[in-house]
């Protein structure tokens, strides 16, 4: 910890030998996840704060402040005296008082080897009209945190949950916490009701008459020693004021059960409010829950949620003879809204397309992507299914690519999408492209191409050197595995425990566990993560009893 604070002072006073602002235009930022991007309130431009970048071997932590201008599409770097320190996983909020101020809380600084953390508790505003950061010192507020959620709702900027780890233990959170815009006091709620579980990385909205909606999110218990289970919630409330601005605020939770198709479970979504009273959901992953995977699904479907109606419904993407498809429908639907077409539209059922990413090492990435197609076929006609072919082929191109953890921010009705990862087997790409979707016309655009220079991967070359003969060069938890079974087959079978007769793989695993450790940690060599280290273990001895039955 002490380590860490003498990084981020150290980080801080060459932030403090800026002395002047300086504006100037750049190529876009380069590939990160977990940082902020806000819509200007009075301008045609994204705010992107902060974020993190992993390239196998060491994490980069940033502060550094974008500005994308919306109608020429071109980036420039605002560089403003004495920031908020370098970090990711933080909140922002902008509220458009005084020409518009940005609202930072919290977040996460990492180690550069990604083994420790610093979570901190601070809160910034920019002033957008003067271009200048402000450390804003109140006491009473929220712990230091991150994966947290922030809204601006009414005058108020409200905080929930998120979490702290440290290198022994982690915490999650489901307090609720208020900063008052006008008297800059925090205050702690103590809300009626059940609320949610401690979690963090959930969706939070403000509803237009001042309650909070919360959906989702993640959370982890050790179940025991080095094993640890996630939880993916898929659970809904309401957090309601009653007496806004009065002296006796008080606050409600209940429990909401919406109607409609809601997502699947994931974690890493990216939220944001559009137009028509509705909040969306982009993006995410979901991992397999046995504990010996690596592997997950990643996303890159649209999910609405009606705030009046209660109801969530998945976005239907429209190609280009989706008028023509309009007009099919006849009069009736032509006076019926974009957005409620789009709801009386068969839910789709998952679609697994495989795509392949040459990096510039000339590694072939194969990327599962698990994506949203359509159902219910028998109901429609011929010539609507070619009509949807050729519409999702085309449009399907400039689709982002599936994702967790991107940036996502609306302004005029058009979603913006900006980096996240995903990852193939145990190599990570951070990306760094941008998309636009008009949430009227449901078409997506490519912004900026994501740069397959961009990618850097250390790891892979250095402490995978037993995969570099396994055939094939797909990379990630295949070739990591295989290379794992023929070292075995080289030492020869007979020097692993026995499976006893009967024996069942969790009886197994719980009497030789600390046999694998050491077997995994003497392939992964000592630089490896012991969390990795556990995985891996697991699922040699998961495959080792496998092949003994």
């Amino acid at each position: 910890q002490e380590d860490l604070e003498a990084l981020i002072a150290e980080f801080q006073s060459l932030d403090a030998k800026k002395t002047q602002v300086i504006e100037s235009s750049c190529p876009p930022p380069s590939p990160r996840l977990n940082g902020s991007l806000s819509a200007h309130p009075e301008r045609d431009e994204l705010i992107l704060f902060g974020g993190e970048y992993f390239n196998g071997q060491k994490t980069y932590l940033y502060n550094d402040l974008y500005i994308y201008n919306i109608r020429k599409n071109s980036w420039s770097k605002l560089e403003i005296p004495n920031p908020p320190p370098r970090r990711c996983a933080h909140q922002a909020a902008v509220v458009p008082t005084a020409g518009g101020q940005l609202w930072i809380f919290g977040g996460e600084f990492a180690s550069p080897n990604g083994e420790q953390f610093y979570h901190y508790k601070d809160l910034w505003v920019l002033h957008l009209a003067t271009k200048t950061w402000e450390q804003i010192k109140a006491s009473g507020g929220p712990s230091g945190r991150s994966g947290h959620r922030m809204v601006a709702c009414k005058r108020q900027l409200i905080i929930f949950g998120g979490f702290h780890e440290s290198a022994r233990d982690y915490i999650y959170y489901n307090d609720v916490y208020a900063f008052n815009l006008d008297s800059f006091t925090w205050s702690k709620l103590a809300p009626a009701g059940i609320g949610p579980a401690p979690r963090s990385g959930c969706q939070m909205t403000a509803s237009p008459e001042g309650s909070i909606i919360l959906y989702g999110g993640y959370s982890k218990q050790r179940i025991k020693k080095d094993v640890d289970k996630g939880t993916l919630h898929t659970d809904m409330f309401l957090l309601k004021a009653e007496g806004v601005g009065k002296e006796e605020e008080k606050w409600t939770w209940s429990r909401l059960n919406p109607s409609g198709v809601k997502p699947p479970p994931r974690s890493g979504f990216s939220v944001a409010v559009g137009p028509g009273n509705r909040s969306l959901l982009f993006g995410g992953v979901q991992d397999e829950e046995e504990e010996e995977s690596l592997e997950g699904d990643f996303f890159n479907d649209i999910y609405f949620y009606d705030m009046g109606k209660n109801r969530w419904f998945p976005a239907q993407l429209k190609g280009p003879k989706s008028e023509k498809r309009k007009r099919r429908r006849g009069k009736q639907a032509e006076s019926e809204t974009a957005g409620d077409e789009r709801e009386q539209r068969p839910p789709q059922g998952p679609l697994e397309i495989v795509k392949e990413v040459v990096a510039e090492d000339g590694t072939v990435m194969t990327i599962k992507q698990v994506i949203s197609g359509p159902a219910e076929e028998k109901e429609r006609s011929e010539s609507e299914e070619e009509e949807e072919e050729e519409g999702g082929a085309l449009g399907q191109q400039v689709e982002p690519c599936p994702r967790s953890n991107a940036m996502v921010a609306v302004k005029h009705g058009v979603l913006y999408v900006y980096g996240g990862m995903f990852e193939v087997g145990d190599r990570q790409f951070t990306l760094s492209d941008l998309h636009s979707i008009d949430l009227h016309k449901m078409e997506w655009k490519v912004l900026v191409e994501m740069d397959p220079k961009a990618q850097e991967w250390l790891e892979e070359s250095e402490s995978d050197e037993e995969g570099d003969d396994v055939e094939g060069a797909e990379g990630g938890e295949e070739e990591e595995e295989s290379s794992e079974e023929e070292s075995e087959d080289d030492e020869g079978e007979e020097q692993h425990p026995a499976v006893e007769p009967g024996e069942n793989p969790e009886e197994y695993l719980s009497r030789t566990e600390q046999y694998w450790i050491k077997v995994a940690r003497s392939h992964m060599g000592p630089e490896a993560k012991e969390k990795k280290v556990v995985k891996v273990a697991h699922a040699m001895a998961k495959t080792f009893h496998e092949d003994s039955v």
